[in-house]
């Protein structure tokens, strides 16, 4: 039996490939506007990094990260015994905790420098069941901002975002910017605690996985896609009853920046996020096209003032998102846009016997040397079928070689246009050929 591809993985081919790169390019050029430069972290990382970062309570870390265990270990692991935290890896399940654990330990900060501004692109992992625009291994875009709190900067990222998903081809009539804060340590607990209280009042209405994040994590709760969990949660308590003063004041200079960029939201108080570390500003951004409701969300993310202090390093606030890639291809294919086809050889070499083939292959590399691309048989065909091939890899030009062109120190060129030919000379042949093709 032929071995096929994991369940929930997907192979990009030629013209996504290209499509993926292209997209990659329009981000890093467009976030470099911003001062965000590129960087680029391990695809996996010590399992303590998410459970830390992330959250131990959270869905992502009890039930879909892929982790493993170092050499031996797997035996230790089976047998019940005891493994090192540092023997213990998982594949990232997002792009965050690892870029900041990478500016920590790097030592990228400076006191009293400017903020650390970084882009990332790549593949993330997580164990959940496949289904459209949710794969195994799946790529996301994103962004960190570390050491400052200023609103501007949650505003600045938001702006950014919104900005490339219009570059990209996403009109504005079909996005919904969805905004709200989610207090910080000072009033956060309290919120937690009424929130858990309503919860715990209306078990009984609620999913099991609501009931537990009473106890883990309870504004979990509000993120439920349970239809009945969903109408109890509407009227739970909301958080902007228990904001201090400064989260309040924070929040609106976020929401007056983004009334300044002309960027159009939507306040949302149920909207939470799935990741632990998110403090004050979280937002989404949700689509009308080419996903089901339930799974409109294309990008999102939020500030997470404490997650550098949770992982070890200082005291440092932070502010970031993150964008799936495959969920924004499923929009733009729904809103018509075509992924994007190689660019054919410009030139194809056809020799009419096997005397001409070094001759053809010396200067197919003068060629591409030369910022020409070109192709020539490989497999010792007729003349007739490698005109068929260059046809078929839709080569502008064919140039013939054979024994009389040879000769005559020329190279036949045909226009599989027009049919129309002329001579170029051997000598020089790749400089020669960039004035005519």
């Amino acid at each position: 039996m032929a071995i096929k591809r994991a369940e929930g993985t997907k192979d990009l081919l030629a013209s996504e490939a290209l499509f993926w790169t292209k997209f990659r390019q329009i981000a890093f050029d467009l976030f470099a506007r911003y001062g965000y430069s590129p960087i680029e972290t391990p695809v996996f990382e010590k399992t303590e990094l998410f459970v830390r970062g992330i959250g131990e309570a959270t869905d992502v870390v009890t039930k879909e990260m892929f982790t493993v265990v170092s050499g031996g270990n797997l035996a230790k692991l089976i047998a019940g015994e005891h493994v090192r935290s540092d023997s213990r890896f998982s594949l990232r399940p997002e792009g965050t905790a690892g870029v900041v654990r990478a500016i920590a330990q790097n030592g990228l900060l400076q006191e009293g420098g400017a903020p650390v501004k970084v882009a990332y692109a790549g593949p993330m992992f997580r164990a959940e069941r496949p289904q459209n625009g949710r794969q195994r291994q799946f790529n996301q875009v994103g962004i960190e901002c570390l050491g400052a709190d200023d609103p501007s900067i949650d505003a600045e990222g938001i702006v950014m975002l919104m900005r490339f998903f219009e570059a990209i081809g996403i009109p504005q009539d079909k996005m919904t910017l969805l905004v709200n804060t989610l207090g910080d340590a000072e009033c956060r607990p309290a919120y937690r605690d009424a929130l858990k209280g309503y919860i715990l009042d209306h078990a009984g209405e609620l999913c099991e996985d609501c009931q537990r994040r009473a106890e883990t994590n309870p504004l979990r709760a509000l993120d439920c896609k349970e239809e009945a969990c969903t109408r109890v949660m509407s009227g739970a308590p909301r958080i902007g009853d228990f904001l201090c003063d400064s989260c309040k004041a924070h929040y609106a200079q976020v929401k007056s920046y983004l009334d300044a960029a002309g960027v159009a939201y939507v306040e949302d108080p149920t909207l939470v996020r799935g990741l632990d570390y998110y403090t004050r500003t979280v937002f989404e951004v949700q689509v009308s096209v080419g996903m089901d409701n339930n799974q409109n969300a294309i990008g999102g993310g939020g500030r997470y003032d404490k997650l550098m202090a949770e992982i070890g390093g200082n005291d440092t606030p932070g502010f970031g998102w993150a964008l799936g890639y495959e969920r924004c291809k499923i929009v733009l294919e729904a809103l018509g846009t075509q992924m994007l086809e190689p660019e054919p050889p410009a030139l194809y070499f056809a020799c009419v016997d096997a005397d001409q083939r070094a001759l053809a292959f010396r200067l197919a590399q003068q060629c591409r040397d030369a910022g020409i691309a070109c192709e020539f048989d490989h497999q010792g065909r007729s003349l007739k079928a490698q005109f068929k091939q260059a046809d078929k890899l839709g080569c502008a030009q064919v140039a013939v070689l054979g024994p009389d062109e040879v000769a005559a120190g020329v190279v036949k060129l045909r226009d599989m246009a027009t049919h129309e030919e002329r001579e170029v000379p051997l000598e020089g042949f790749a400089e020669n050929l960039s004035h005519v093709i």
